[in-house]
């Protein structure tokens, strides 16, 4: 009895432990949600408290959709979802060649390219944007939505290693039955190997997703016109150090922001797990 009383207290105690932690870590999420349907007046008089003491919802939400300097929300948003679905799929098919390319297809220094590939991880995003602002004001596409696209199809190196590691995991023998029976190299890849490394493919559209829909930096570089914002750089607009703060407004569209990310995560949250686990037992 006195071992099962000690197991019940140990068990009690971890889960009272481990509700706390999750708390402090999901409590942001939910005042920036209680923060959404408080007032302007009083949101900083109860900063850490997560019940409203005026209930102003409607309005935050109101004022958030109807937008900045004469745009609604509804457009940037849509600006977000088109670069991010866009971009996505650009860059998660573009990694899956590259990586099919250096894993499976035999040419000289694949292992250099390869390397070169590793090294580019250590190269900070934000050194990249000079050159790619250089390039693309040549093309003539600064403040439009296919400077935000086009980088994104070069692939990312994260995920080429990423996908990679998988196909490394793949025994040849696959290939070669599949090239006896007249399949040609694309046909290998997307009938043979991609069901395979589904896990992969989720995951890297999962992180590419949010990453792109995160950034901040490459709008604010390369996009002037503000009909053409996506929404990190769009909430930015509701703070005004000479005017009126629309704190409720954009708290409200940040809430309405971070819907898409949290869907999509709970939708593929599986295969990312599979996709890690998978990755970490094979590398």
């Amino acid at each position: 009895m006195g071992m099962k009383a000690k197991r019940k207290i140990n068990s009690a105690g971890f889960h009272i432990v481990a509700c706390l932690i999750g708390f402090l870590m999901i409590y942001p999420l939910l005042w920036l949600l209680a923060s959404s349907f408080k007032s302007n007046e009083t949101m900083f008089l109860d900063t850490y408290s997560l019940i409203p003491k005026v209930w102003a919802g409607a309005k935050n939400y109101q004022s958030g959709l109807a937008g900045v300097s004469g745009v609604t929300f509804v457009t940037f948003f849509i600006n977000s979802l088109t670069v991010t679905v866009i971009g996505t799929v650009g860059c998660v098919i573009t990694s899956l060649l590259a990586a099919y390319a250096l894993s499976r297809i035999k040419f000289k220094f694949s292992g250099f390219w390869f390397g070169c590939v590793m090294l580019t991880m250590m190269i900070p995003a934000q050194v990249m944007v000079v050159p790619q602002y250089i390039i693309l004001k040549k093309l003539n596409l600064i403040d439009t939505r296919v400077a935000l696209i086009l980088p994104w199809f070069f692939g990312g190196a994260f995920f080429i290693f990423l996908m990679v590691q998988f196909f490394k995991g793949i025994p040849r023998e696959l290939d070669e039955a599949a090239e006896i029976d007249g399949c040609g190299k694309i046909g290998i890849l997307f009938r043979i190997l991609v069901p395979v490394v589904k896990p992969a493919i989720i995951t890297s559209s999962i992180f590419a997703f949010y990453w792109i829909w995160q950034d901040f930096f490459q709008p604010l570089i390369f996009m002037n016109s503000a009909r053409k914002f996506t929404i990190p750089l769009a909430l930015n607009m509701y703070l005004d150090p000479n005017a009126y703060n629309n704190y409720g407004g954009l708290f409200a569209m940040s809430v309405i922001s971070l819907l898409p990310v949290i869907i999509f995560f709970i939708i593929f949250q599986r295969y990312l797990v599979d996709g890690i686990a998978m990755d970490g037992i094979k590398g």
